[in-house]
């Protein structure tokens, strides 16, 4: 697979460092995908989802569905996974959104959206509010290009924070669906049956008319046509002919809904979204950095197919943590080629007997990358006695193998490294191949890679020609250069239970420089810290203390995080929980205050709060178990008073 001029030009506006040949390599690689690294699979996603968002896309929805959702469930802590997948920005600068948008959580499964329809239904009692009185909204998934009308202008997603402001596509003639506009976030779309007519023979699918509706800057005619023939337009989502009731109706009539609501829809969907409309609750659910946890999509596709094991591969991660990947006879599994599945671990391995000549059972959900369903025949399990990487002895910890030459294998050396430029996210370039190359010359940590930063030499005898080397340097000031919060720099070393949110919660009462001073008893008093992960991070901070000490010597540009505690605050040492509508300030805000103040914030009512502070709209079961507790009521404006005093 050659790249074609058009994605070339988007790549290049992506990464500051790129190769051709190499990303030709990679996209050659596709077939062979859930047995890469988790490395190269994050580039090859970060590859394709830059294609795909610019409009030039190497590979159909289904096979990047495919390959993100295999990604997202053997990686499920990586940031790719947290966070809003980027889209490209050619030559724009960016700016701020009106309000975040996020990604959508998906499921493949009617069995999983009643799981989380039961999660929604957990929250509602902690909140207070009866299930019966849970509202909840069926839309079609509209498979177009995101965009935000907050009335005045109208932007791309970009990373959910920040996007381009494209408010010249209605100058082109582009309408909003229903000519309301305000109307939130929404997708630029194309009128399937247009598309066929008027523009198949111009272009291999919708998304290439989509991108070129906000990049380019003289449009050919017949997609100008299609903007004044209202074929190309802005839907809101708002505007979207939605099913609402109760849970127990959507369970009931499940089939009939989902099918219902996409079958007046003329333009390209990609499944159902499933929201709860109660806008307390949707604010007590709150998010984490990739999706609202009120709302969910759902696609679904089931197949399988009995398959005979041929062999069992290892696959070593950072953390030395070897995966069993199953290889067997190419299948076709929902129009893909299949000849490889993953075990959760190898103690799966040792009980289920799967090994050469077993016989196993591989079903796609969804159309991800298949998993082991059942076995149905076993035989002697292939169990390794030595990393395939290393050659080490691996050892038994939990249900999983591991190597523990942390500071002499390949493998996990590699993936460390490249797991820290990844993570700081202020650089391109630095991945598999540099990465290898650098291995491959005797660079053996992160703070070797820093050393090259001044020797250009060293970099033109491993191979380097003078263009690629000086961009390499220049990768490498950058990654110093440029402002990152402490806790990705933190996050960036890849310590066990210490991603981006826990080394924010750290970071906000401790500075950076303190974290040599901790013990388990001063994390377990951190909202989130057990005493079991206290000590895995305490443990894993002694494993990196020489490594770290080097690097944070070379003096990043770290954002502190610390908050600044009022010692005289009447919340110090405090639990409180807000419920309800904020007026004031978002709830975030205001638990950023109360921590602030020394307080320590949680989501549910218990014996232990001290404190419920109450918006609008409350559920009268959060108030009553305040009350039992002889908890302290507080308005969000006295809560605001008593701050200020």
């Amino acid at each position: 697979m050659a790249l074609s001029k058009n994605q070339i030009k988007i790549l290049k506006s992506s990464f500051d460092l790129f190769d051709i040949d190499q990303i030709n390599s990679d996209l050659e690689s596709l077939k062979s995908f859930e047995i890469l690294s988790e490395e190269k699979q994050l580039y090859i996603l970060k590859v394709l989802n830059f294609l795909y968002r610019g409009g030039h896309p190497a590979c159909t929805d289904q096979q990047y569905n495919q390959f993100f959702n295999f990604f997202k469930k053997k990686y499920p802590n990586n940031d790719f996974i947290l966070t809003v997948e980027p889209e490209p920005i050619i030559g724009e600068k960016l700016v701020t959104l009106p309000q975040k948008m996020l990604s959508t959580d998906k499921a493949y499964s009617k069995e999983e959206i009643i799981k989380w329809i039961d999660r929604i239904r957990k929250a509602s009692v902690q909140y207070g509010l009866d299930e019966n009185n849970i509202e909840f909204k069926v839309t079609a998934k509209l498979d177009g290009y995101a965009a935000f009308d907050d009335g005045n202008s109208l932007y791309t997603r970009g990373n959910g924070s920040k996007g381009r402001n494209i408010s010249f596509v209605f100058d082109r003639g582009l309408s909003v669906f229903g000519d309301e506009r305000g109307l939130g976030a929404g997708e630029i779309v194309i009128n399937k049956h247009y598309f066929n007519e008027h523009l198949a023979n111009y272009f291999d699918n919708t998304r290439n008319i989509q991108a070129s509706i906000i990049a380019e800057k003289n449009l050919s005619q017949v997609i100008q046509k299609s903007i004044i023939d209202r074929a190309a337009i802005f839907y809101p989502f708002k505007a979207l002919p939605s099913w609402r009731g109760t849970s127990t109706e959507l369970i009931k009539n499940y089939d009939s809904i989902t099918k219902n609501v996409l079958s007046d829809i003329p333009f390209e969907t990609d499944g159902v979204v499933i929201e709860i409309t109660n806008q307390g609750l949707k604010d007590f659910l709150g998010s984490t950095r990739h999706h609202h946890r009120w709302q969910i999509a759902l696609k679904s596709n089931d197949e399988s197919s009995l398959v005979e094991v041929l062999k069992v591969i290892p696959q070593v991660s950072r953390n030395g943590k070897n995966t069993p990947v199953v290889i067997f006879n190419s299948i076709r599994l929902s129009g893909a080629e299949i000849s490889k599945a993953t075990a959760h671990n190898y103690s799966m391995v040792k009980k289920l007997g799967i090994g050469v000549g077993s016989e196993l059972e591989i079903v796609r959900s969804g159309l991800v990358i298949p998993k082991i369903e059942r076995v149905i025949k076993k035989s002697s399990p292939s169990i390794p006695n030595h990393c395939i990487s290393c050659g080490s002895v691996l050892h038994w910890i939990d249900d999983n193998l591991f190597c523990l030459n942390h500071n002499g294998c390949r493998d996990q050396i590699e993936k460390t490294i490249i797991h820290f430029f990844e993570t700081l996210g202020n650089n391109d370039g630095l991945g598999p191949a540099t990465i290898s190359t650098f291995y491959d010359h005797g660079i053996r940590s992160i703070y070797d890679v820093y050393l090259l930063e001044n020797d250009p030499e060293k970099l033109f005898a491993m191979g380097f020609k003078q263009k690629s080397a000086l961009n390499i340097i220049d990768a490498l000031k950058k990654s110093r250069r440029i402002e990152i919060e402490d806790w990705r720099f933190l996050a960036a070393f890849g310590i066990n239970r210490l991603g981006y949110a826990a080394s924010e919660r750290i970071l906000e009462l401790y500075d950076i420089s303190d974290l040599y001073n901790l013990d388990e008893n001063d994390l377990i008093k951190i909202d989130g810290f057990a005493k079991k992960t206290s000590q895995i991070v305490i443990n894993g901070f002694n494993l990196i203390k020489e490594q770290f000490d080097d690097i944070y010597k070379l003096n990043f540009n770290l954002k502190s995080s610390k908050l600044t505690i009022d010692s005289e605050s009447k919340f110090l040492h405090k639990n409180l929980v807000f419920t309800g509508k904020m007026e004031i300030g978002s709830r975030e805000d205001l638990e950023k205050i109360a921590k602030s103040l020394g307080a320590k914030v949680t989501k549910s009512v218990s014996s232990k709060t001290d404190f419920l502070i109450l918006g609008s709209k409350v559920g009268q079961r959060k108030i009553d178990a305040a009350k039992t507790h002889n908890i302290k009521l507080l308005s969000e404006k006295e809560f605001m008073e008593l701050t200020s005093n």
